[in-house]
């Protein structure tokens, strides 16, 4: 593999994973589900939820994303090794959530990654996510919520 080929495909990888992130802010779960291999997998021990298929991680996605009040997720860079076209890395997470239940907190994980060279590009073969600090301290902030119509009066 020539260095132009390694660079580009680090390139990709990493949109890839921040595509990931992108998809779950956005909660736009069919492209978080287009983001995996058609047989791809998405482990979740500490939730716990594994979802193997495009259509369980949309469903999966669905599920858990219809429990946030809200959600922030910051992918950091990790690691990446190539293996001609396939590839392992690591991402590193740090995330804060409020649920409609009122759960909340801060933490970091580590997503463990496969990854596969497709013709549509690279894709998730296995994305595994690993908690590794978990603060459930109330947050002192909240999410702002949109902004009342601005009404005649207040406008004249």
């Amino acid at each position: 593999m020539s260095d132009f080929q390694a660079i580009a495909d680090r390139v990709e990888i990493e949109a890839l994973r921040g595509e990931f992130t992108d998809a779950v802010m956005m909660r736009d779960r069919a492209r978080l589900a287009s983001l995996f291999t058609p047989d791809g997998v998405l482990r979740m021990p500490n939730i716990p939820a594994e979802q193997i298929g495009r259509e369980e991680i949309r469903a999966g996605g669905e599920r858990l994303q219809a429990q946030w009040d809200f959600f922030v997720q910051n992918t950091h860079p990790g690691t990446i090794q190539l293996d001609g076209d396939t590839a392992t890395g690591r991402a590193y997470m740090q995330e804060l959530a409020r649920t409609l239940d009122g759960r909340q907190g801060l933490n970091f994980a580590i997503y463990h990654d496969r990854y596969q060279r497709t013709p549509d590009g690279w894709k998730f073969t296995e994305r595994v996510y690993e908690v590794r600090y978990l603060d459930t301290t109330p947050l002192a902030g909240s999410a702002p919520r949109p902004a009342e119509p601005a009404t005649e009066s207040a406008t004249n």
